[in-house]
C-alpha cells in the first residue's frame, strides 16, 4: 500500500466518536432550547387568543349598533355570524370577516355570558387546561364589560 492510498483511506469520513460527540451537542443544545421555544409559544397563543377575543367584542359592538342589544347567552357568539331565529329585525351581519365563529387557539369556542339586563358581557377562553385561573399558557383570556359588585 502506497502513501497516496492509506492517506486518502483515512480521509474518507467521520469516525463513530466524532459523530457520537456532535449528537450529544445537538442534543446538549436543544435540552437549552427548547424550554425556551415551549414559553414562546405559550406566549402567542395567549396573544392570538387575546386578538381574536379584541376581533368578538368589536364585532359585538357592531352588532348592537344594529340591533340595539347584545346577543343573549341563548343566541350567543352564533349571533355574529347567523341571524337569531325570530329576531333578526336589523341583523346586518356576518360581523366576522369569516362566516364561522373562531376557535381559540386551543381548539375549543369562546365562552360567552351576559348579565341579567343583557347589556355588559363577557368574551372569555380558560387557556390551556380548559379550568379556572392559571398561570402562563393555562391563564385565562377574557374581555369583560361586566362589572362585579
Amino acid at each position: 500500500m502506497t502513501y497516496q492510498d492509506e492517506r486518502s483511506r483515512r480521509q474518507g469520513g467521520f469516525t463513530l466518536v466524532e459523530l457520537l460527540v456532535v449528537l450529544v451537542i445537538l442534543a446538549l443544545l436543544a435540552s437549552l432550547i427548547a424550554p425556551r421555544v415551549t414559553g414562546y409559544l405559550g406566549k402567542a397563543r395567549s396573544g392570538t387568543a387575546r386578538t381574536q377575543i379584541e376581533q368578538l367584542s368589536t364585532a359585538l359592538e357592531l352588532y348592537n349598533v344594529d340591533m340595539g342589544r347584545y346577543p343573549t347567552e341563548q343566541e350567543g357568539l352564533e349571533a355574529l355570524v347567523k341571524a337569531p331565529a325570530g329576531g333578526a329585525q336589523g341583523w346586518d351581519g356576518p360581523y366576522l370577516g369569516k362566516a364561522e365563529l373562531p376557535l381559540d387557539p386551543w381548539k375549543r369556542e369562546y365562552r360567552y355570558r351576559t348579565s341579567s339586563t343583557g347589556i355588559p358581557y363577557d368574551i372569555y377562553t380558560l387557556g390551556s387546561d380548559d379550568a379556572e385561573g392559571g398561570e402562563g399558557d393555562a391563564a385565562d383570556v377574557r374581555y369583560s364589560t361586566l362589572r362585579t359588585e
